[in-house]
């Protein structure tokens, strides 16, 4: 997966919807879908920018799969997209540990 492989087009307020299926091991984003990026906290967006294209493709199809109440599955995936995508350890430690926790937290995820 490659983040200049998926297609998106911003929508107002922070939106984007999906152009093309996007298809990830079992999952598939279809066309027409609408992600508002990662949720990251204001603080830290000059660090983890919300809608920053090296981690989009993994944030689309987190999102898509949080919507489904699939949870672990949607974390186990990120991380996995995260690394394929490139993105730097450090990175993908925080982001991963991140969603996970709040999870935990939310929704009692184990």
């Amino acid at each position: 997966m490659r983040y200049d492989q998926v297609k998106v087009q911003p929508l107002p307020g922070d939106k984007y919807l999906v152009l093309e299926e996007i298809s990830f091991k079992d999952v598939v984003v279809p066309k027409g879908y609408k992600t508002n990026g990662a949720d990251v906290p204001r603080l830290l967006w000059s660090i983890y920018p919300p809608n920053k294209s090296d981690f989009l493709p993994a944030v689309i199809i987190h999102d898509y799969l949080c919507e489904k109440g699939e949870y672990k599955k949607a974390d186990d995936l990120f991380e996995e997209c995260l690394e394929l995508l490139g993105v730097r350890s450090r990175d993908r430690f925080v982001l991963t540990k991140s969603v996970r926790l709040y999870h935990k937290i939310k929704y009692k995820v184990k």
